[in-house]
Parts: structure tokens; C-alpha cells; sequence
């Protein structure tokens, strides 16, 4: 990051008094561990059990008044801040000299008494401290002034590239990310009590299945061999039903050669789910109890926040057809879907580009997410979709068109992906053979033929409900996010220069 002349003169200043420090055998860096016993929080939410005890805490100086002979700082660690007291009668003079040399950023470690200002303030009395890691650089603290905040921090791009700076100085930010992380706590938390296994499965894999998307290849030089790294969890984790395995899960990263926007990040976590003898509508069930069940213990209501309004994920959950849904907010009758020639026409109708669809399911969840997508604020089910875009899903028993598949819907964002799992051999082979028929066309993500995962059908799955969600999408839409770089730690940014 580049420095402003100002802070080119910190940095100067900063490292003058780094060897003031280490010129008087003082060295910041040397200390291994700090012994504490109270966090922050606790002193500030027990004050009345602490008043007058001695407590050790350490954090990082985040405001400092230095006087005479008295100074107030603020230190911050992992729970809160809280402010510190220091007096030359009580440390002496030389050591009291010391906090000159210290700067906004740095840790210091304090024991002393908890006692209260005339203000109010809870605050602790310092007897001694110890250097505990200095900054070198300066930390752009925002301006507080009672419950407003001015951050120190506004350029966005540079907040994803700094996290730890975000982290630092903005308080919503470092919230979110934090609240994020009780989301998939909580996601585990209710499926480890539903009776589920969590396992892990292969991020290089032979062939990248389980998802329309382009994958990242890498080679394995002992093998000699090219790999792909995962785009799903899906064919291993139905491996794993066909072991006898009934109930599974698995949260871990997978990543898609693709582009970024306010919704997509190339790598990312996702959830897949798998239970025997569940059908798609057991599947429904789950997901609704799931999304409750994360709402309330992260929010502390059923409800979220989107556009100003309230959106209530108690259970039921709205359902529609996919065709019906086009029909009512589009304007395209089911019957426009006939031929692929018929729903080009009804395409253009409307407005979108046809030259690189080549299926009528392709155009049917372009439909989707042009017209239906947008409207879709309170929780909903969209049930069947197409069989060409539906290659793991069993084939709708009414309607061969079509499959036994559901998206999820919050907030205009899908939350999650579900089939009734296709468990017949001959037609997985079939439905690969046409994929593979797309493939050859142009369509870079068709779906790979995956001949072991064909072989392992053919030994017997039972019937199996599946589910995938995107767990950034899920914390995003939870949590009122903006973009799905709010809710990642390191999302990828575009190298510089």
C-alpha cells in the first residue's frame, strides 16, 4: 500500500522510537506470551463483581492522552475496548517516560485495579506494563463520538485488499465477517443434531462433476497427471450413500473458473448434503427448518433485513413451478417452450440475446433469472426445471421435460439446490452421453462423463435427496450483506498493476 508523505513520516518516526526502546534493552518483539486474566467484555459486563480487583489485559492501543503525570489510553483485544489509566506516581518516572515511545497500533499488556471515572468510564488502574509488539506503520482509526463513527477506512477496493485494516477500523465490517463465521458454526451445529456425518471428499479430482462450470486445472507432477480442483462436492458425497453412508454432509471450499461480481467469488464454500430414502419435498423441509434455525440463532429473530423490509423465514416457505412463475412474470406460456425454435422466438420476444443458446432449458433459466429472480424477496421454492440443465436429477414422473429439482429463493438471491437424486444407471449414462453431445457443440460446461461414478450406480444407490448451498450466498442474504466480498475474509481481487 502506498503511504502518503504524512505517513511516510510516521513510519520514520515510529522506527526512531523502536530503537529509543531497543537502546534501552527494551525489545518490543521479544515477549512470547501474555498472561491475562479477563478479557475486555468481562470487566466492562461484570464491573460490579471486579470493582476494586486486579485483572491482567492486553490489546492494542486504539486512542491515547498523554499529560504529565496522568495518561488515559484505550487498549482493544478480541472482545472490546476498554480505557486504562496510567499515573508517574504509580509506575515511576522512568517507566512512566516510556509511553512516549509508544504509538496507536501498539499491543501493551496491563495489570492493575477496575475502578470507575468521574464520568462513569470503567476503567483500569495500571501498576505495570509490558511492551508487548509494536506498529510501525500508522492504523487508520476512524473518529467516535458517542454512538456515531467516522472510519478512517472508506476506499472499498481497499478494504477487501486489507482485510486486517478492516478488520481494525470498521466496526460493521469486522462484525459481519464475524457473524458470518456463526453461520456456518450454526449450519453445523443443526445438522450434527439432524444425525448427519460431516466428511471430507477430494479437492483434485480426475474430472470436475457435480456442476455446470469451468474448472481450474493444475498438474500433479509425481503422477504426471493433469487434475482438476473441485466446482462441487457432489459425486463423491453420493459415493458415499451408495456405502451405506445414509445421512452425510460436507462444508469445504470449492472453486469455478468463472467471473466476480456482487454475487460470485471464484472460490468459495459451499454445503452439500445427502440423505437416503428423502425425497425432494423431505428436502424442502430441512431447508426451511435449517434457515430458521440459522436466522434465530445469529439474528436473534426469524426474520432479516432486505430493502428496508422485514423478511420472515419461518416455515412454510411459498412454492411455484418454474413454467408458472415464467408465465406470471414474463408473459411466455408454457406451451412457447414446445420447440427450440418457439422458445428462441419467445426469448427474442422479450428481449434477450438467443445466439448462444443452443437448449430450451437454457433459455428457460435465463427466463428465470431476467423476470422471475427479481420478485422472488419472500422465501420461495422454484420446483421443476428443465431436464438439460438438470443432468443429477431424476426425471419428473408427469413430465419427462422436466426434472424433480428445487432452487431456493431469498431476497431475490437462490439460497440453495436440490434434486430427488437420480439413481438409475442406464439414464445417468444417458444423461451424461448427452452432455457430453453439448459439450461437443460449444457448451464448455456441460457436464464431464463420469464413467466411476456411472459404475458406482450400477452397484445400487438408494433413493436420495440432495442439497447444495452456497454458504457466502447464505450468510450474505442473513446477514443483510451487500456483496458477497462482505461476507469472505480474502476475497480474490484483480492483481495490481
Amino acid at each position: 500500500m502506498e503511504l502518503t508523505h504524512e505517513e511516510n513520516d510516521q513510519v520514520l518516526r515510529r522506527r526512531e522510537k523502536l530503537q529509543a526502546l531497543r537502546e534501552m534493552g527494551i525489545d518490543p518483539y521479544r515477549e512470547e506470551r501474555y498472561e491475562r486474566t479477563h478479557l475486555a467484555a468481562d470487566i466492562l459486563n461484570h464491573y460490579e463483581e471486579l470493582e476494586g480487583k486486579t485483572v491482567r489485559i492486553a490489546g492494542r492501543i486504539v486512542a491515547m492522552r498523554l499529560m504529565g503525570k496522568a495518561s488515559f489510553m484505550h487498549l482493544q483485544d478480541g472482545s472490546d475496548k476498554i480505557q486504562i489509566y496510567l499515573r508517574a506516581d504509580d509506575l515511576g518516572e522512568q517507566r512512566y517516560g516510556l509511553l512516549k515511545l509508544l504509538d496507536l497500533g501498539d499491543f501493551l499488556g496491563v495489570q492493575g485495579e477496575v475502578f470507575r471515572t468521574k464520568t462513569g468510564e470503567t476503567t483500569v488502574h495500571v501498576r505495570e506494563f509490558t511492551i508487548l509488539s509494536k506498529a510501525l506503520r500508522p492504523i487508520p482509526f476512524g473518529k467516535e463520538k458517542g454512538e456515531q463513527h467516522w472510519y478512517g477506512l472508506q476506499d472499498v477496493e481497499l478494504r477487501y485488499r486489507r482485510r486486517y485494516l478492516d478488520l481494525l477500523v470498521n466496526r460493521e465490517s469486522r462484525q459481519i465477517l464475524l457473524n458470518r463465521c456463526r453461520v456456518v458454526q450454526a449450519t453445523r451445529r443443526f445438522l450434527d443434531k439432524e444425525g448427519f456425518l460431516e466428511v471430507e471428499t477430494p479437492v483434485l479430482q480426475p474430472l470436475a462433476g457435480g456442476a455446470a462450470a469451468r474448472p481450474f486445472i493444475t498438474h500433479h507432477n509425481a503422477l504426471d497427471v493433469d487434475f482438476h480442483l473441485r466446482i462441487s462436492l457432489e459425486l463423491y458425497l453420493k459415493r458415499l450413500i451408495v456405502g451405506n453412508i445414509e445421512k452425510v454432509y460436507e462444508i469445504g471450499r470449492v472453486f469455478r473458473n468463472e467471473g466476480m461480481d456482487r454475487r460470485h467469488n471464484p472460490e468459495y464454500t459451499l454445503l452439500e448434503l445427502y440423505q437416503a430414502y428423502a425425497n425432494l419435498e423431505d428436502i424442502m423441509h430441512l431447508v426451511e427448518r435449517l434457515f430458521y434455525h440459522v436466522c434465530l440463532e445469529v439474528r436473534g429473530e426469524p426474520y432479516i433485513e432486505y430493502n428496508g423490509q422485514k423478511v420472515d423465514m419461518t416455515p412454510p416457505w411459498k412454492r411455484g413451478r418454474l413454467l408458472d412463475l415464467i408465465e406470471y412474470y414474463a408473459g411466455v406460456q408454457p406451451e412457447e417452450f414446445a420447440t427450440l425454435e418457439s422458445a428462441k422466438a419467445a426469448m427474442e420476444r422479450k428481449g434477450l440475446p438467443t445466439e448462444n443458446e443452443h437448449t430450451v432449458g437454457g433459455i428457460i433459466e435465463k427466463l428465470l433469472e431476467r423476470f422471475v429472480q427479481p420478485n422472488l424477496i419472500e422465501p420461495t421454492f422454484v420446483t421443476d426445471y428443465p431436464i438439460e440443465t438438470s443432468p443429477l436429477a431424476k426425471k419428473h414422473p408427469q413430465d419427462p421435460r422436466f426434472t424433480r429439482r428445487f432452487e431456493g429463493y431469498v431476497a431475490c438471491q437462490e439460497v440453495a439446490n436440490a434434486f430427488s437424486e437420480l439413481n438409475d444407471p442406464d439414464d445417468q449414462r444417458e444423461r451424461f452421453e448427452a452432455q457430453m453431445r453439448m459439450r461437443a457443440a460449444g457448451d464448455e460446461e456441460a457436464h464431464p462423463y463420469d464413467e466411476d461414478f456411472v459404475t458406482a450406480l450400477e452397484y445400487g444407490m438408494p433413493p436420495t435427496g440432495g442439497l447444495g448451498i452456497g454458504m457466502d450466498r447464505m450468510a450474505m442474504v442473513i446477514l443483510g450483506a451487500d456483496s458477497i466480498q462482505d461476507v469472505i475474509f480474502f476475497p480474490q481481487m484483480r492483481p495490481k498493476g
